[in-house]
């Protein structure tokens, strides 16, 4: 065999070369067709990159609410998180915007609606006009109410004329949707939890319905009431399972005294006892009053919030209440459990629709001045508007306005607890009660309004 040239070698070592590139090809192209259509030379993105163009391209998901164990603490839990955040907070102020765009965007609360009514086939219970029934009202006797309140068993502290008890509220097109006794009363109630959130006008509302109830049980021997503290009352009817309650809160937020007896009003959080009452079947709020008042009346020193003091207006401190008591709904109340109303503003009667000495409701189409700034009214109407939970607007505002008789005025009772001495009636700029009002009488109307809600498509 002849040598090997210098020009041999070199082809040779060349074909070697390309005959190893070959197969190396060949092999890699099989090992990318076993493992999928992508060959592994070319390596897949790394997982957060999938991660990303997945938020690109879908909404960002709502943040879960906190377990309701562990939402709104009262201030002695120091573990519990602010349910309402600080300045600092960038997540609770991005909420709580977007929570005012989406009221913004919402229509207005819906009025509790009958299919009785004519035309549309609905009509607003809370639309309509007084006329006198007195073959139906009162509803009872306060005689026959061993716990009303002295404060506005107007009769018994010496009012003469019973009239403002004989009225009927009759929403035009659906008459009947109102017309209710004890006895049905009763069946509403049977098996059901109701409880009453607010101040003494949800109090108000809680002796009438309690009273409406106790009288017509067939065996009054089988009620209780219970005075669990100041702030807390329970009416039972045992026989038909039914419990009627009332909790103090006229601001909804927390109030709470410091040490040195000062009064810090906490924006972002609810009272601790308001724990009690989740689970009930109807829960009725209302707040309002307690937040007009001004000077010595005004009830705290400071507001808080975030556990720090902060200043603001009145109107932005009750908007920021609202929405922590709208939040606090949604993250413990549950839908399918629980019918959620909010009871408008009860009207005062002063000024230029002063009640005193006021014995006929005002006409329906007679002048009415309006005491509570509608800047207010508008801030309930969009919180409303905001939440998830479902919350039936009760809005007893306009047809209250009307009922200017319907005031305990003089025949109410001092700070003593004993009625107003003759003297004292004869000074009624100082002395009459505008705010409250009589029992039997027109908060009778807010319950068979209540009641006719609950039956309601």
């Amino acid at each position: 065999m002849p040598p090997l040239t210098a020009m041999d070698s070199l082809a040779t070592s060349t074909a070697r070369r390309w005959a190893l590139c070959s197969l190396l090809c060949i092999c890699l192209f099989s090992a990318g067709l076993l493992l999928g259509s992508r060959p592994f030379f070319f390596p897949p993105p790394p997982p957060w990159e999938w991660e990303h163009f997945s938020r690109l391209q879908q909404p960002p998901a709502p943040r879960p609410p906190p377990p309701a164990a562990t939402a709104y603490h009262d201030h002695d839990d120091s573990t519990a998180p602010a349910p309402d955040a600080g300045p600092g907070d960038l997540a609770s102020e991005e909420q709580e915007e977007q929570d005012e765009e989406l009221a913004a965007s919402a229509p207005a609360p819906a009025p509790a609606t009958d299919g009785d009514g004519e035309g549309s086939g609905k009509c607003d219970v809370f639309d309509g006009s007084w006329v006198r029934d007195p073959a139906r009202y009162p509803l009872y006797e306060a005689a026959e109410c061993p716990f009303l309140s002295d404060q506005v068993t107007c009769r018994r502290n010496g009012r003469p004329d019973s009239g403002y008890e004989q009225w009927r509220w009759q929403p035009r097109g659906c008459a009947g949707a109102t017309r209710l006794d004890g006895s049905t009363a009763l069946e509403q109630c049977r098996n059901r939890r109701l409880v009453f959130v607010g101040d003494s006008l949800n109090r108000n509302m809680w002796e009438s319905l309690a009273c409406i109830l106790y009288t017509a049980l067939p065996d009054r021997s089988r009620a209780r009431v219970h005075d669990i503290s100041s702030e807390y009352k329970i009416f039972r009817a045992m026989d038909f399972n039914c419990s009627v309650e009332f909790l103090w809160s006229p601001f909804l937020v927390q109030l709470e005294t410091k040490q040195d007896r000062t009064k810090a009003l906490k924006l972002d959080q609810l009272p601790a006892m308001l724990q009690r009452v989740i689970g009930a079947d109807v829960l009725v709020f209302n707040t309002g009053h307690w937040w007009t008042h001004t000077g010595k009346l005004r009830a705290w020193d400071h507001l808080e919030r975030n556990g720090m003091l902060v200043k603001m207006e009145g109107e932005e401190a009750f908007s920021r209440a609202l929405r922590t008591w709208a939040r606090w709904v949604d993250q413990n109340v549950k839908q399918t459990k629980t019918r959620v109303f909010f009871r408008s503003i009860s009207p005062q009667h002063k000024g230029a629709n002063w009640c005193y000495n006021q014995t006929a409701p005002i006409a329906a189409d007679g002048a009415i001045v309006p005491w509570f700034p509608k800047s207010m009214v508008s801030i309930v109407e969009r919180s409303i508007r905001s939440m998830r939970t479902p919350a039936t607007y009760l809005n007893i505002t306009r047809l209250s306005e009307l009922r200017v008789d319907a005031h305990p005025s003089v025949y109410s009772i001092n700070r003593d607890g004993k009625p107003l001495s003759l003297e004292q009636r004869q000074q009624p700029i100082m002395y009459a009660d505008c705010s409250h009002w009589c029992l039997p009488g027109l908060p009778d109307t807010w319950n068979v309004l209540l009641l006719a809600s609950l039956i309601m498509r």
